[in-house]
Formats: structure tokens, C-alpha cells, sequence
């Protein structure tokens, strides 16, 4: 009992309960304002015409006062002439009722009422005039009719106030019950979820009411937070099973070295060798703290204009001789576009690394292209090679950390560049794309907005 009275669902049945009674308290009190005040302004109108007609005829005053008392058989019109020094001289009213205005208008007054062989004090509505010859005239009417409807209206207003009370009551608990079950499911829901099962979700019953958007951007949240749970759990192995082959060769080596190695160019030789993994699993680690720090966007203090010709122009004079190397045709393809608002370092780091992953796939005598160009209001940053591509299959997980495509198994690399590429892209409000490049190969895109543009 203590926690129905505690619940949502009753304090939401009171509340209603407590506005329908409002309501028809509101609505009884309009009724008897508008039919009381109805009845008081016929009233007072017929008492100021009558009170005019006896003063437009002084000399048949008397005749006037006494035909008004005697229309009505139930002796509820009341009237007087009263002479100087308040003697009554006509009419069934004792005195002249104290408080009233010879003005022709009608108030409600108290007076002493002369009804067969008895007087009796009542309230009246009156209206009174004084005559030409000094005489005050008054007609009056009784103020039960009046008092009968409000009487009425009242005990209206208790017989209609109880069945009001109870059927919105009863109404607010059954509102509140359904919302009350929906509530419990959801309970539920989020219950099984707080113990661990992420795949649970929210039930949604499909109304598009203010439950149902809750819900969906609820449910919204958990398919990101699985998301990311299963990122961090693949992340998480990924990084287990990358960091164990490199610390498995360093132990081994020295192990070897230890019993072995019988002169210095031998231990420096495996001192070099175990410096190398060791750097390999720091680039690692560095790499995947980097992709944290894009994506929890703490490096957007230094934006600022960029142009993207510029970029592109430095990375390729820097990749040349590398490309050179390896017998690879580097050259850039630059249209003139805005200045976008960006990471002057990061922006480098993303094309350097989109460069460095084409040259790597490109066989000898092959082509890798910078290009630069504007599409559809935006700023294409894109590397183009004619390597073996990348399957339809695969081109969305390739931006996943530690993903590698069947054909870079064989290369060296952590399947974490283009990984650190995607999250720098979207720190700018960047889209990144893997297309086919004309030529065969991969076309890689990072879509910029303009400087001043906000994305999509």
C-alpha cells in the first residue's frame, strides 16, 4: 500500500482527479455567475421600470404600489409610499428599508414586511424614488428565487462533484497503469543491461510518442556502446596478439644472446635487434593512443585556415625519393579550392600515411597521384594508385584498428594507419572513402566542408 501511494502512477491519478474537480468547480461557478446574474439584471430592470411608472404619475402612486402588490397571489412583491418623516401612506413594507438611494436603481436591502396580521424582516431586492411632493416611492421583490438558484447550484455542484472525482480517478489510475507498464519493461530492459547483456534493448511500440523517441535514442546509445565495447574488446586481442610476437622474438633473441653470443659485435647485433621490436610495439602503442586522442578530440586548439594545395604539394616533394626508390611515378593532380579550417600537422600526418600505404601496394613501374579538387560544396583531399585495390568487401573495415586486408598480410605494418587516418578525419568533419582509382587501383578520399562550413 505504502508503495502505491509512493508511485508515479497514483500521485499522476491525484493529479488528475485534482484538476477535473478544479474544472468543474470552474465550470459550476461560470454557470451560476452567468444564470444568477441572468436573473438579478431581469430583476433589477423590472423594479427600475416599475419604480418609474409610479414616479410618472404622483397622484396615482398609491393606486400604482397597491396593483403591484396585488399581481403576485405568493406575496413576494413588496412596496410602500412613505411621506415625509417616513410615514407610510400605501404598500406592505413597514418603513422605508434603511441604506436605500432614492435613485431608481435596485439594491438588496433588509426590511420589516406587513403579511396578513404579522410583520416579518426579509431580504428584498428594492428599488425606490422620491416624488415631486416630497413622498419617497418603493418597489420591491423578494431575493429567494435568486437564492434558490444558487442553492440549486450548489447542491449541483456536490451531487456531480463525487462521480466527477471518482471517474477521474479511476481514469488516472488506468492512464497511469499503462504508462506504469511501460515503465516496468523499460525497468526491465535497463536491468538486463546494467548485468552485462548489451544486446538487450528498449521496447518500442511503435506510437512515435515521447516513450517511443526515449526509448529509440536510447537504444541508439547502447548500439554505440556495443559497438564500441566490441571495438575494445577486438582492440584489446588485437593488441595482445601484435605486442606478444614482437616481445616473444625480443625474449627469445636475448635468450640466445645470453647463451651464445661470444663477442660484442655479437650482443650488439642483438641489442639492435631487440631495439628494433621494441620500437615496433612503441609505434604500436603510440598509434593507438593517437587514434584515442582524435577521436576524444582534444587537439582542435590548433585549427586553423589550411590549403589543401600546399599540403598536398609538401607531402609530394617529401614521398619523391622514396617513390623514386622504388621506381614509382609520384606526381599531383591540383585543382584550386578554399581553405579549409583544419590541423595544419594532423591533416599531413593523415595525407603522409595515405601516400606511404599507397607506395607500399604499388608494384614497381606504377603510379600513385595526389589530387586535390572541389565537389558538391566540399574540398577532396584524395591518393590514387594502380596497385591490386581493395576489395568491395573489405573497404569498410579497413579503418578498423589492427584490421588487415588478405593482400597486406605480407607486408610490414600494424593495420593501424589507416585507422589513425579515419579518426582524424572525423575530428575535422571529414568523410573518408575507398573507391576504385581510374586506373585500377585504390582511390582514397577524405571530403573536407569549406572553412566556415559546418558539416553535415
Amino acid at each position: 500500500m505504502t508503495d502505491l501511494l509512493r508511485s508515479t502512477a497514483f500521485r499522476l491519478a491525484c493529479g488528475i482527479a485534482l484538476w477535473s474537480v478544479l474544472f468543474a468547480l470552474a465550470i459550476f461557478a461560470f454557470v451560476y455567475w452567468q444564470t444568477a446574474g441572468l436573473l438579478r439584471e431581469e430583476l433589477a430592470e423590472t423594479l427600475r421600470l416599475e419604480i418609474r411608472a409610479v414616479a410618472s404619475d404622483p397622484s396615482g402612486a398609491a393606486r400604482r404600489i397597491d396593483t403591484w402588490i396585488a399581481m403576485d397571489p405568493h406575496a413576494r412583491h413588496y412596496a410602500g409610499l412613505f411621506g415625509p418623516g417616513d410615514t407610510r401612506r400605501a404598500g406592505n413594507l413597514d418603513t422605508l428599508p434603511a441604506g436605500l438611494p432614492p435613485d431608481g436603481d435596485a439594491y438588496r436591502v433588509a426590511a420589516k414586511v406587513e403579511l396578513g396580521q404579522r410583520t416579518i424582516r426579509d431580504e428584498m431586492w428594492a428599488a425606490a424614488l422620491a416624488l415631486p411632493d416630497g413622498s419617497v416611492a418603493v418597489i420591491g421583490h423578494d431575493s429567494d428565487e435568486l437564492d434558490r438558484v444558487r442553492d440549486m447550484s450548489v447542491r449541483a455542484l456536490g451531487l456531480g462533484l463525487v462521480p466527477t472525482l471518482v471517474l477521474s480517478m479511476a481514469g488516472g489510475l488506468l492512464l497511469a497503469g499503462r504508462a506504469r507498464r511501460r515503465l516496468a519493461a523499460t525497468e526491465a530492459a535497463l536491468d538486463r543491461v546494467m548485468r552485462g547483456d548489451l544486446r538487450q534493448r528498449l521496447p518500442v511500440d511503435g506510437r512515435g510518442d515521447e516513450f517511443d523517441r526515449l526509448a529509440g535514442n536510447v537504444n541508439r546509445m547502447l548500439d554505440k556502446i556495443e559497438h564500441l565495447m566490441g571495438e575494445m574488446r577486438s582492440v584489446g586481442d588485437a593488441v595482445a596478439h601484435d605486442l606478444r610476437t614482437p616481445l616473444t622474438r625480443l625474449r627469445a633473441r636475448l635468450e640466445r644472446s645470453r647463451d651464445h653470443a661470444a663477442t660484442v659485435d655479437e650482443f650488439r647485433e642483438a641489442v639492435g635487434q631487440g631495439l628494433a621490436w621494441i620500437d615496433q610495439t612503441l609505434a604500436m602503442v603510440t598509434a593507438v593512443l593517437r587514434i584515442g586522442e582524435m577521436e576524444d578530440e582534444r587537439r582542435r586548439a590548433a585549427f586553423g585556415p589550411l590549403d589543401l594545395k600546399d599540403l598536398a604539394e609538401e607531402a609530394v616533394d617529401l614521398f619523391e625519393p622514396l617513390a623514386e626508390e622504388r621506381g614509382i611515378r609520384l606526381r599531383a593532380r591540383i585543382a584550386p579550392v578554399p581553405a579549409i579550417h583544419a590541423d595544419r600537422d594532423l591533416c599531413a600526418e593523415a595525407l603522409s600515411n595515405l601516400i606511404d600505404n599507397a607506395l607500399k601496394f604499388t608494384p614497381e613501374g606504377g603510379t600513385v597521384q595526389v589530387v586535390v579538387a572541389r565537389r558538391d560544396g566540399m574540398c577532396l583531399l584524395a591518393v590514387e594508385d594502380t596497385g591490386p585495390g581493395i576489395p568491395a568487401a573489405e573497404r569498410e573495415r579497413v579503418f578498423r584498428r589492427f584490421y588487415r586486408a588478405e593482400a597486406a598480410r605480407a607486408t610490414p605494418g600494424n593495420g593501424l594507419g589507416l585507422g589513425l587516418v579515419a579518426a582524424i578525419a572525423k575530428l575535422h568533419g571529414a568523410t573518408i572513402a575507398v573507391t576504385e582509382a581510374p586506373g585500377g587501383g585504390c582511390r582514397l578520399e577524405l571530403a573536407f566542408p569549406e572553412a566556415g562550413v559546418r558539416p553535415a
